[in-house]
Order: C-alpha cells, then structure tokens, then sequence
C-alpha cells in the first residue's frame, strides 16, 4: 500500500491509503505522479505528496496536523533552540549525555541532570 498526504499552507490535513496497483505497482520516487493522478481521477483536489510508513522518505511518515517544509514531514519543535536535521528529527543544540537521567533546560539551552 502506498500512503498520500495532503498539504494545505504547510500543513497535512488529510491521509489516505492507495493500491501500489493504483501508483503503477512501482517505487518511490516513481509511483507517486501515477498515484496523484489516481488521487485526482477521484476528484481529491489540492497537493497530494506521497509518505513512507517506514520512513523510507520525507523524513517521518505523515500524519494529520505535521508540518511539511519542503523536504521532510515534521510535527513541532519541542523547544525553541533546537534544530530540524535532514531526516525530520528535532536535535538539541548539544547532544545529550550518555545514560538516563537528563532533561533539556531551555533557559539554559543545556542538558541537566535529573537528581
């Protein structure tokens, strides 16, 4: 099965399932002009941008309510320091330190350790 997602001003508003029959029975990148052709011969209108449940692609696999920037689907930053890397993950400023037992303190924009 292939997986579509539809992008309104940025954002994922609709998901929807398609037969990889209905996307050409091919591979990303591939399948996914034959799937939004299908799509639209459903009369879906609007932009509709294939997702890779294994996150194969695009970074994470769509859901409602994700962000999409162009490259990768995304949900929000969980602080206001930290960074989108090329794969949709949020990455703080300084990698966390090894073991359990550390929180993120965004006024210090530093790991600290939970005592």
């Amino acid at each position: 099965m292939a997986h579509f997602a539809q992008i309104e001003n940025g954002k994922v508003t609709q998901c929807i399932v398609v037969k990889n029959e209905d996307c050409g029975g091919g591979e990303f990148p591939e399948s996914e002009a034959i799937g939004q052709a299908f799509i639209a011969s459903l009369g879906f209108e609007g932009e509709w941008l294939q997702t890779s449940y294994n996150k194969n692609f695009r970074g994470n696999f769509a859901g409602i309510g994700m962000d999409w920037n162009g490259e990768v689907f995304h949900g929000p930053s969980p602080f206001a320091s930290w960074v989108l890397d090329e794969n949709g993950q949020w990455q703080a400023p300084t990698p966390k330190p090894k073991g359990e037992g550390w929180r993120w303190d965004e006024d210090t924009t530093a790991w600290v350790e939970i005592v």
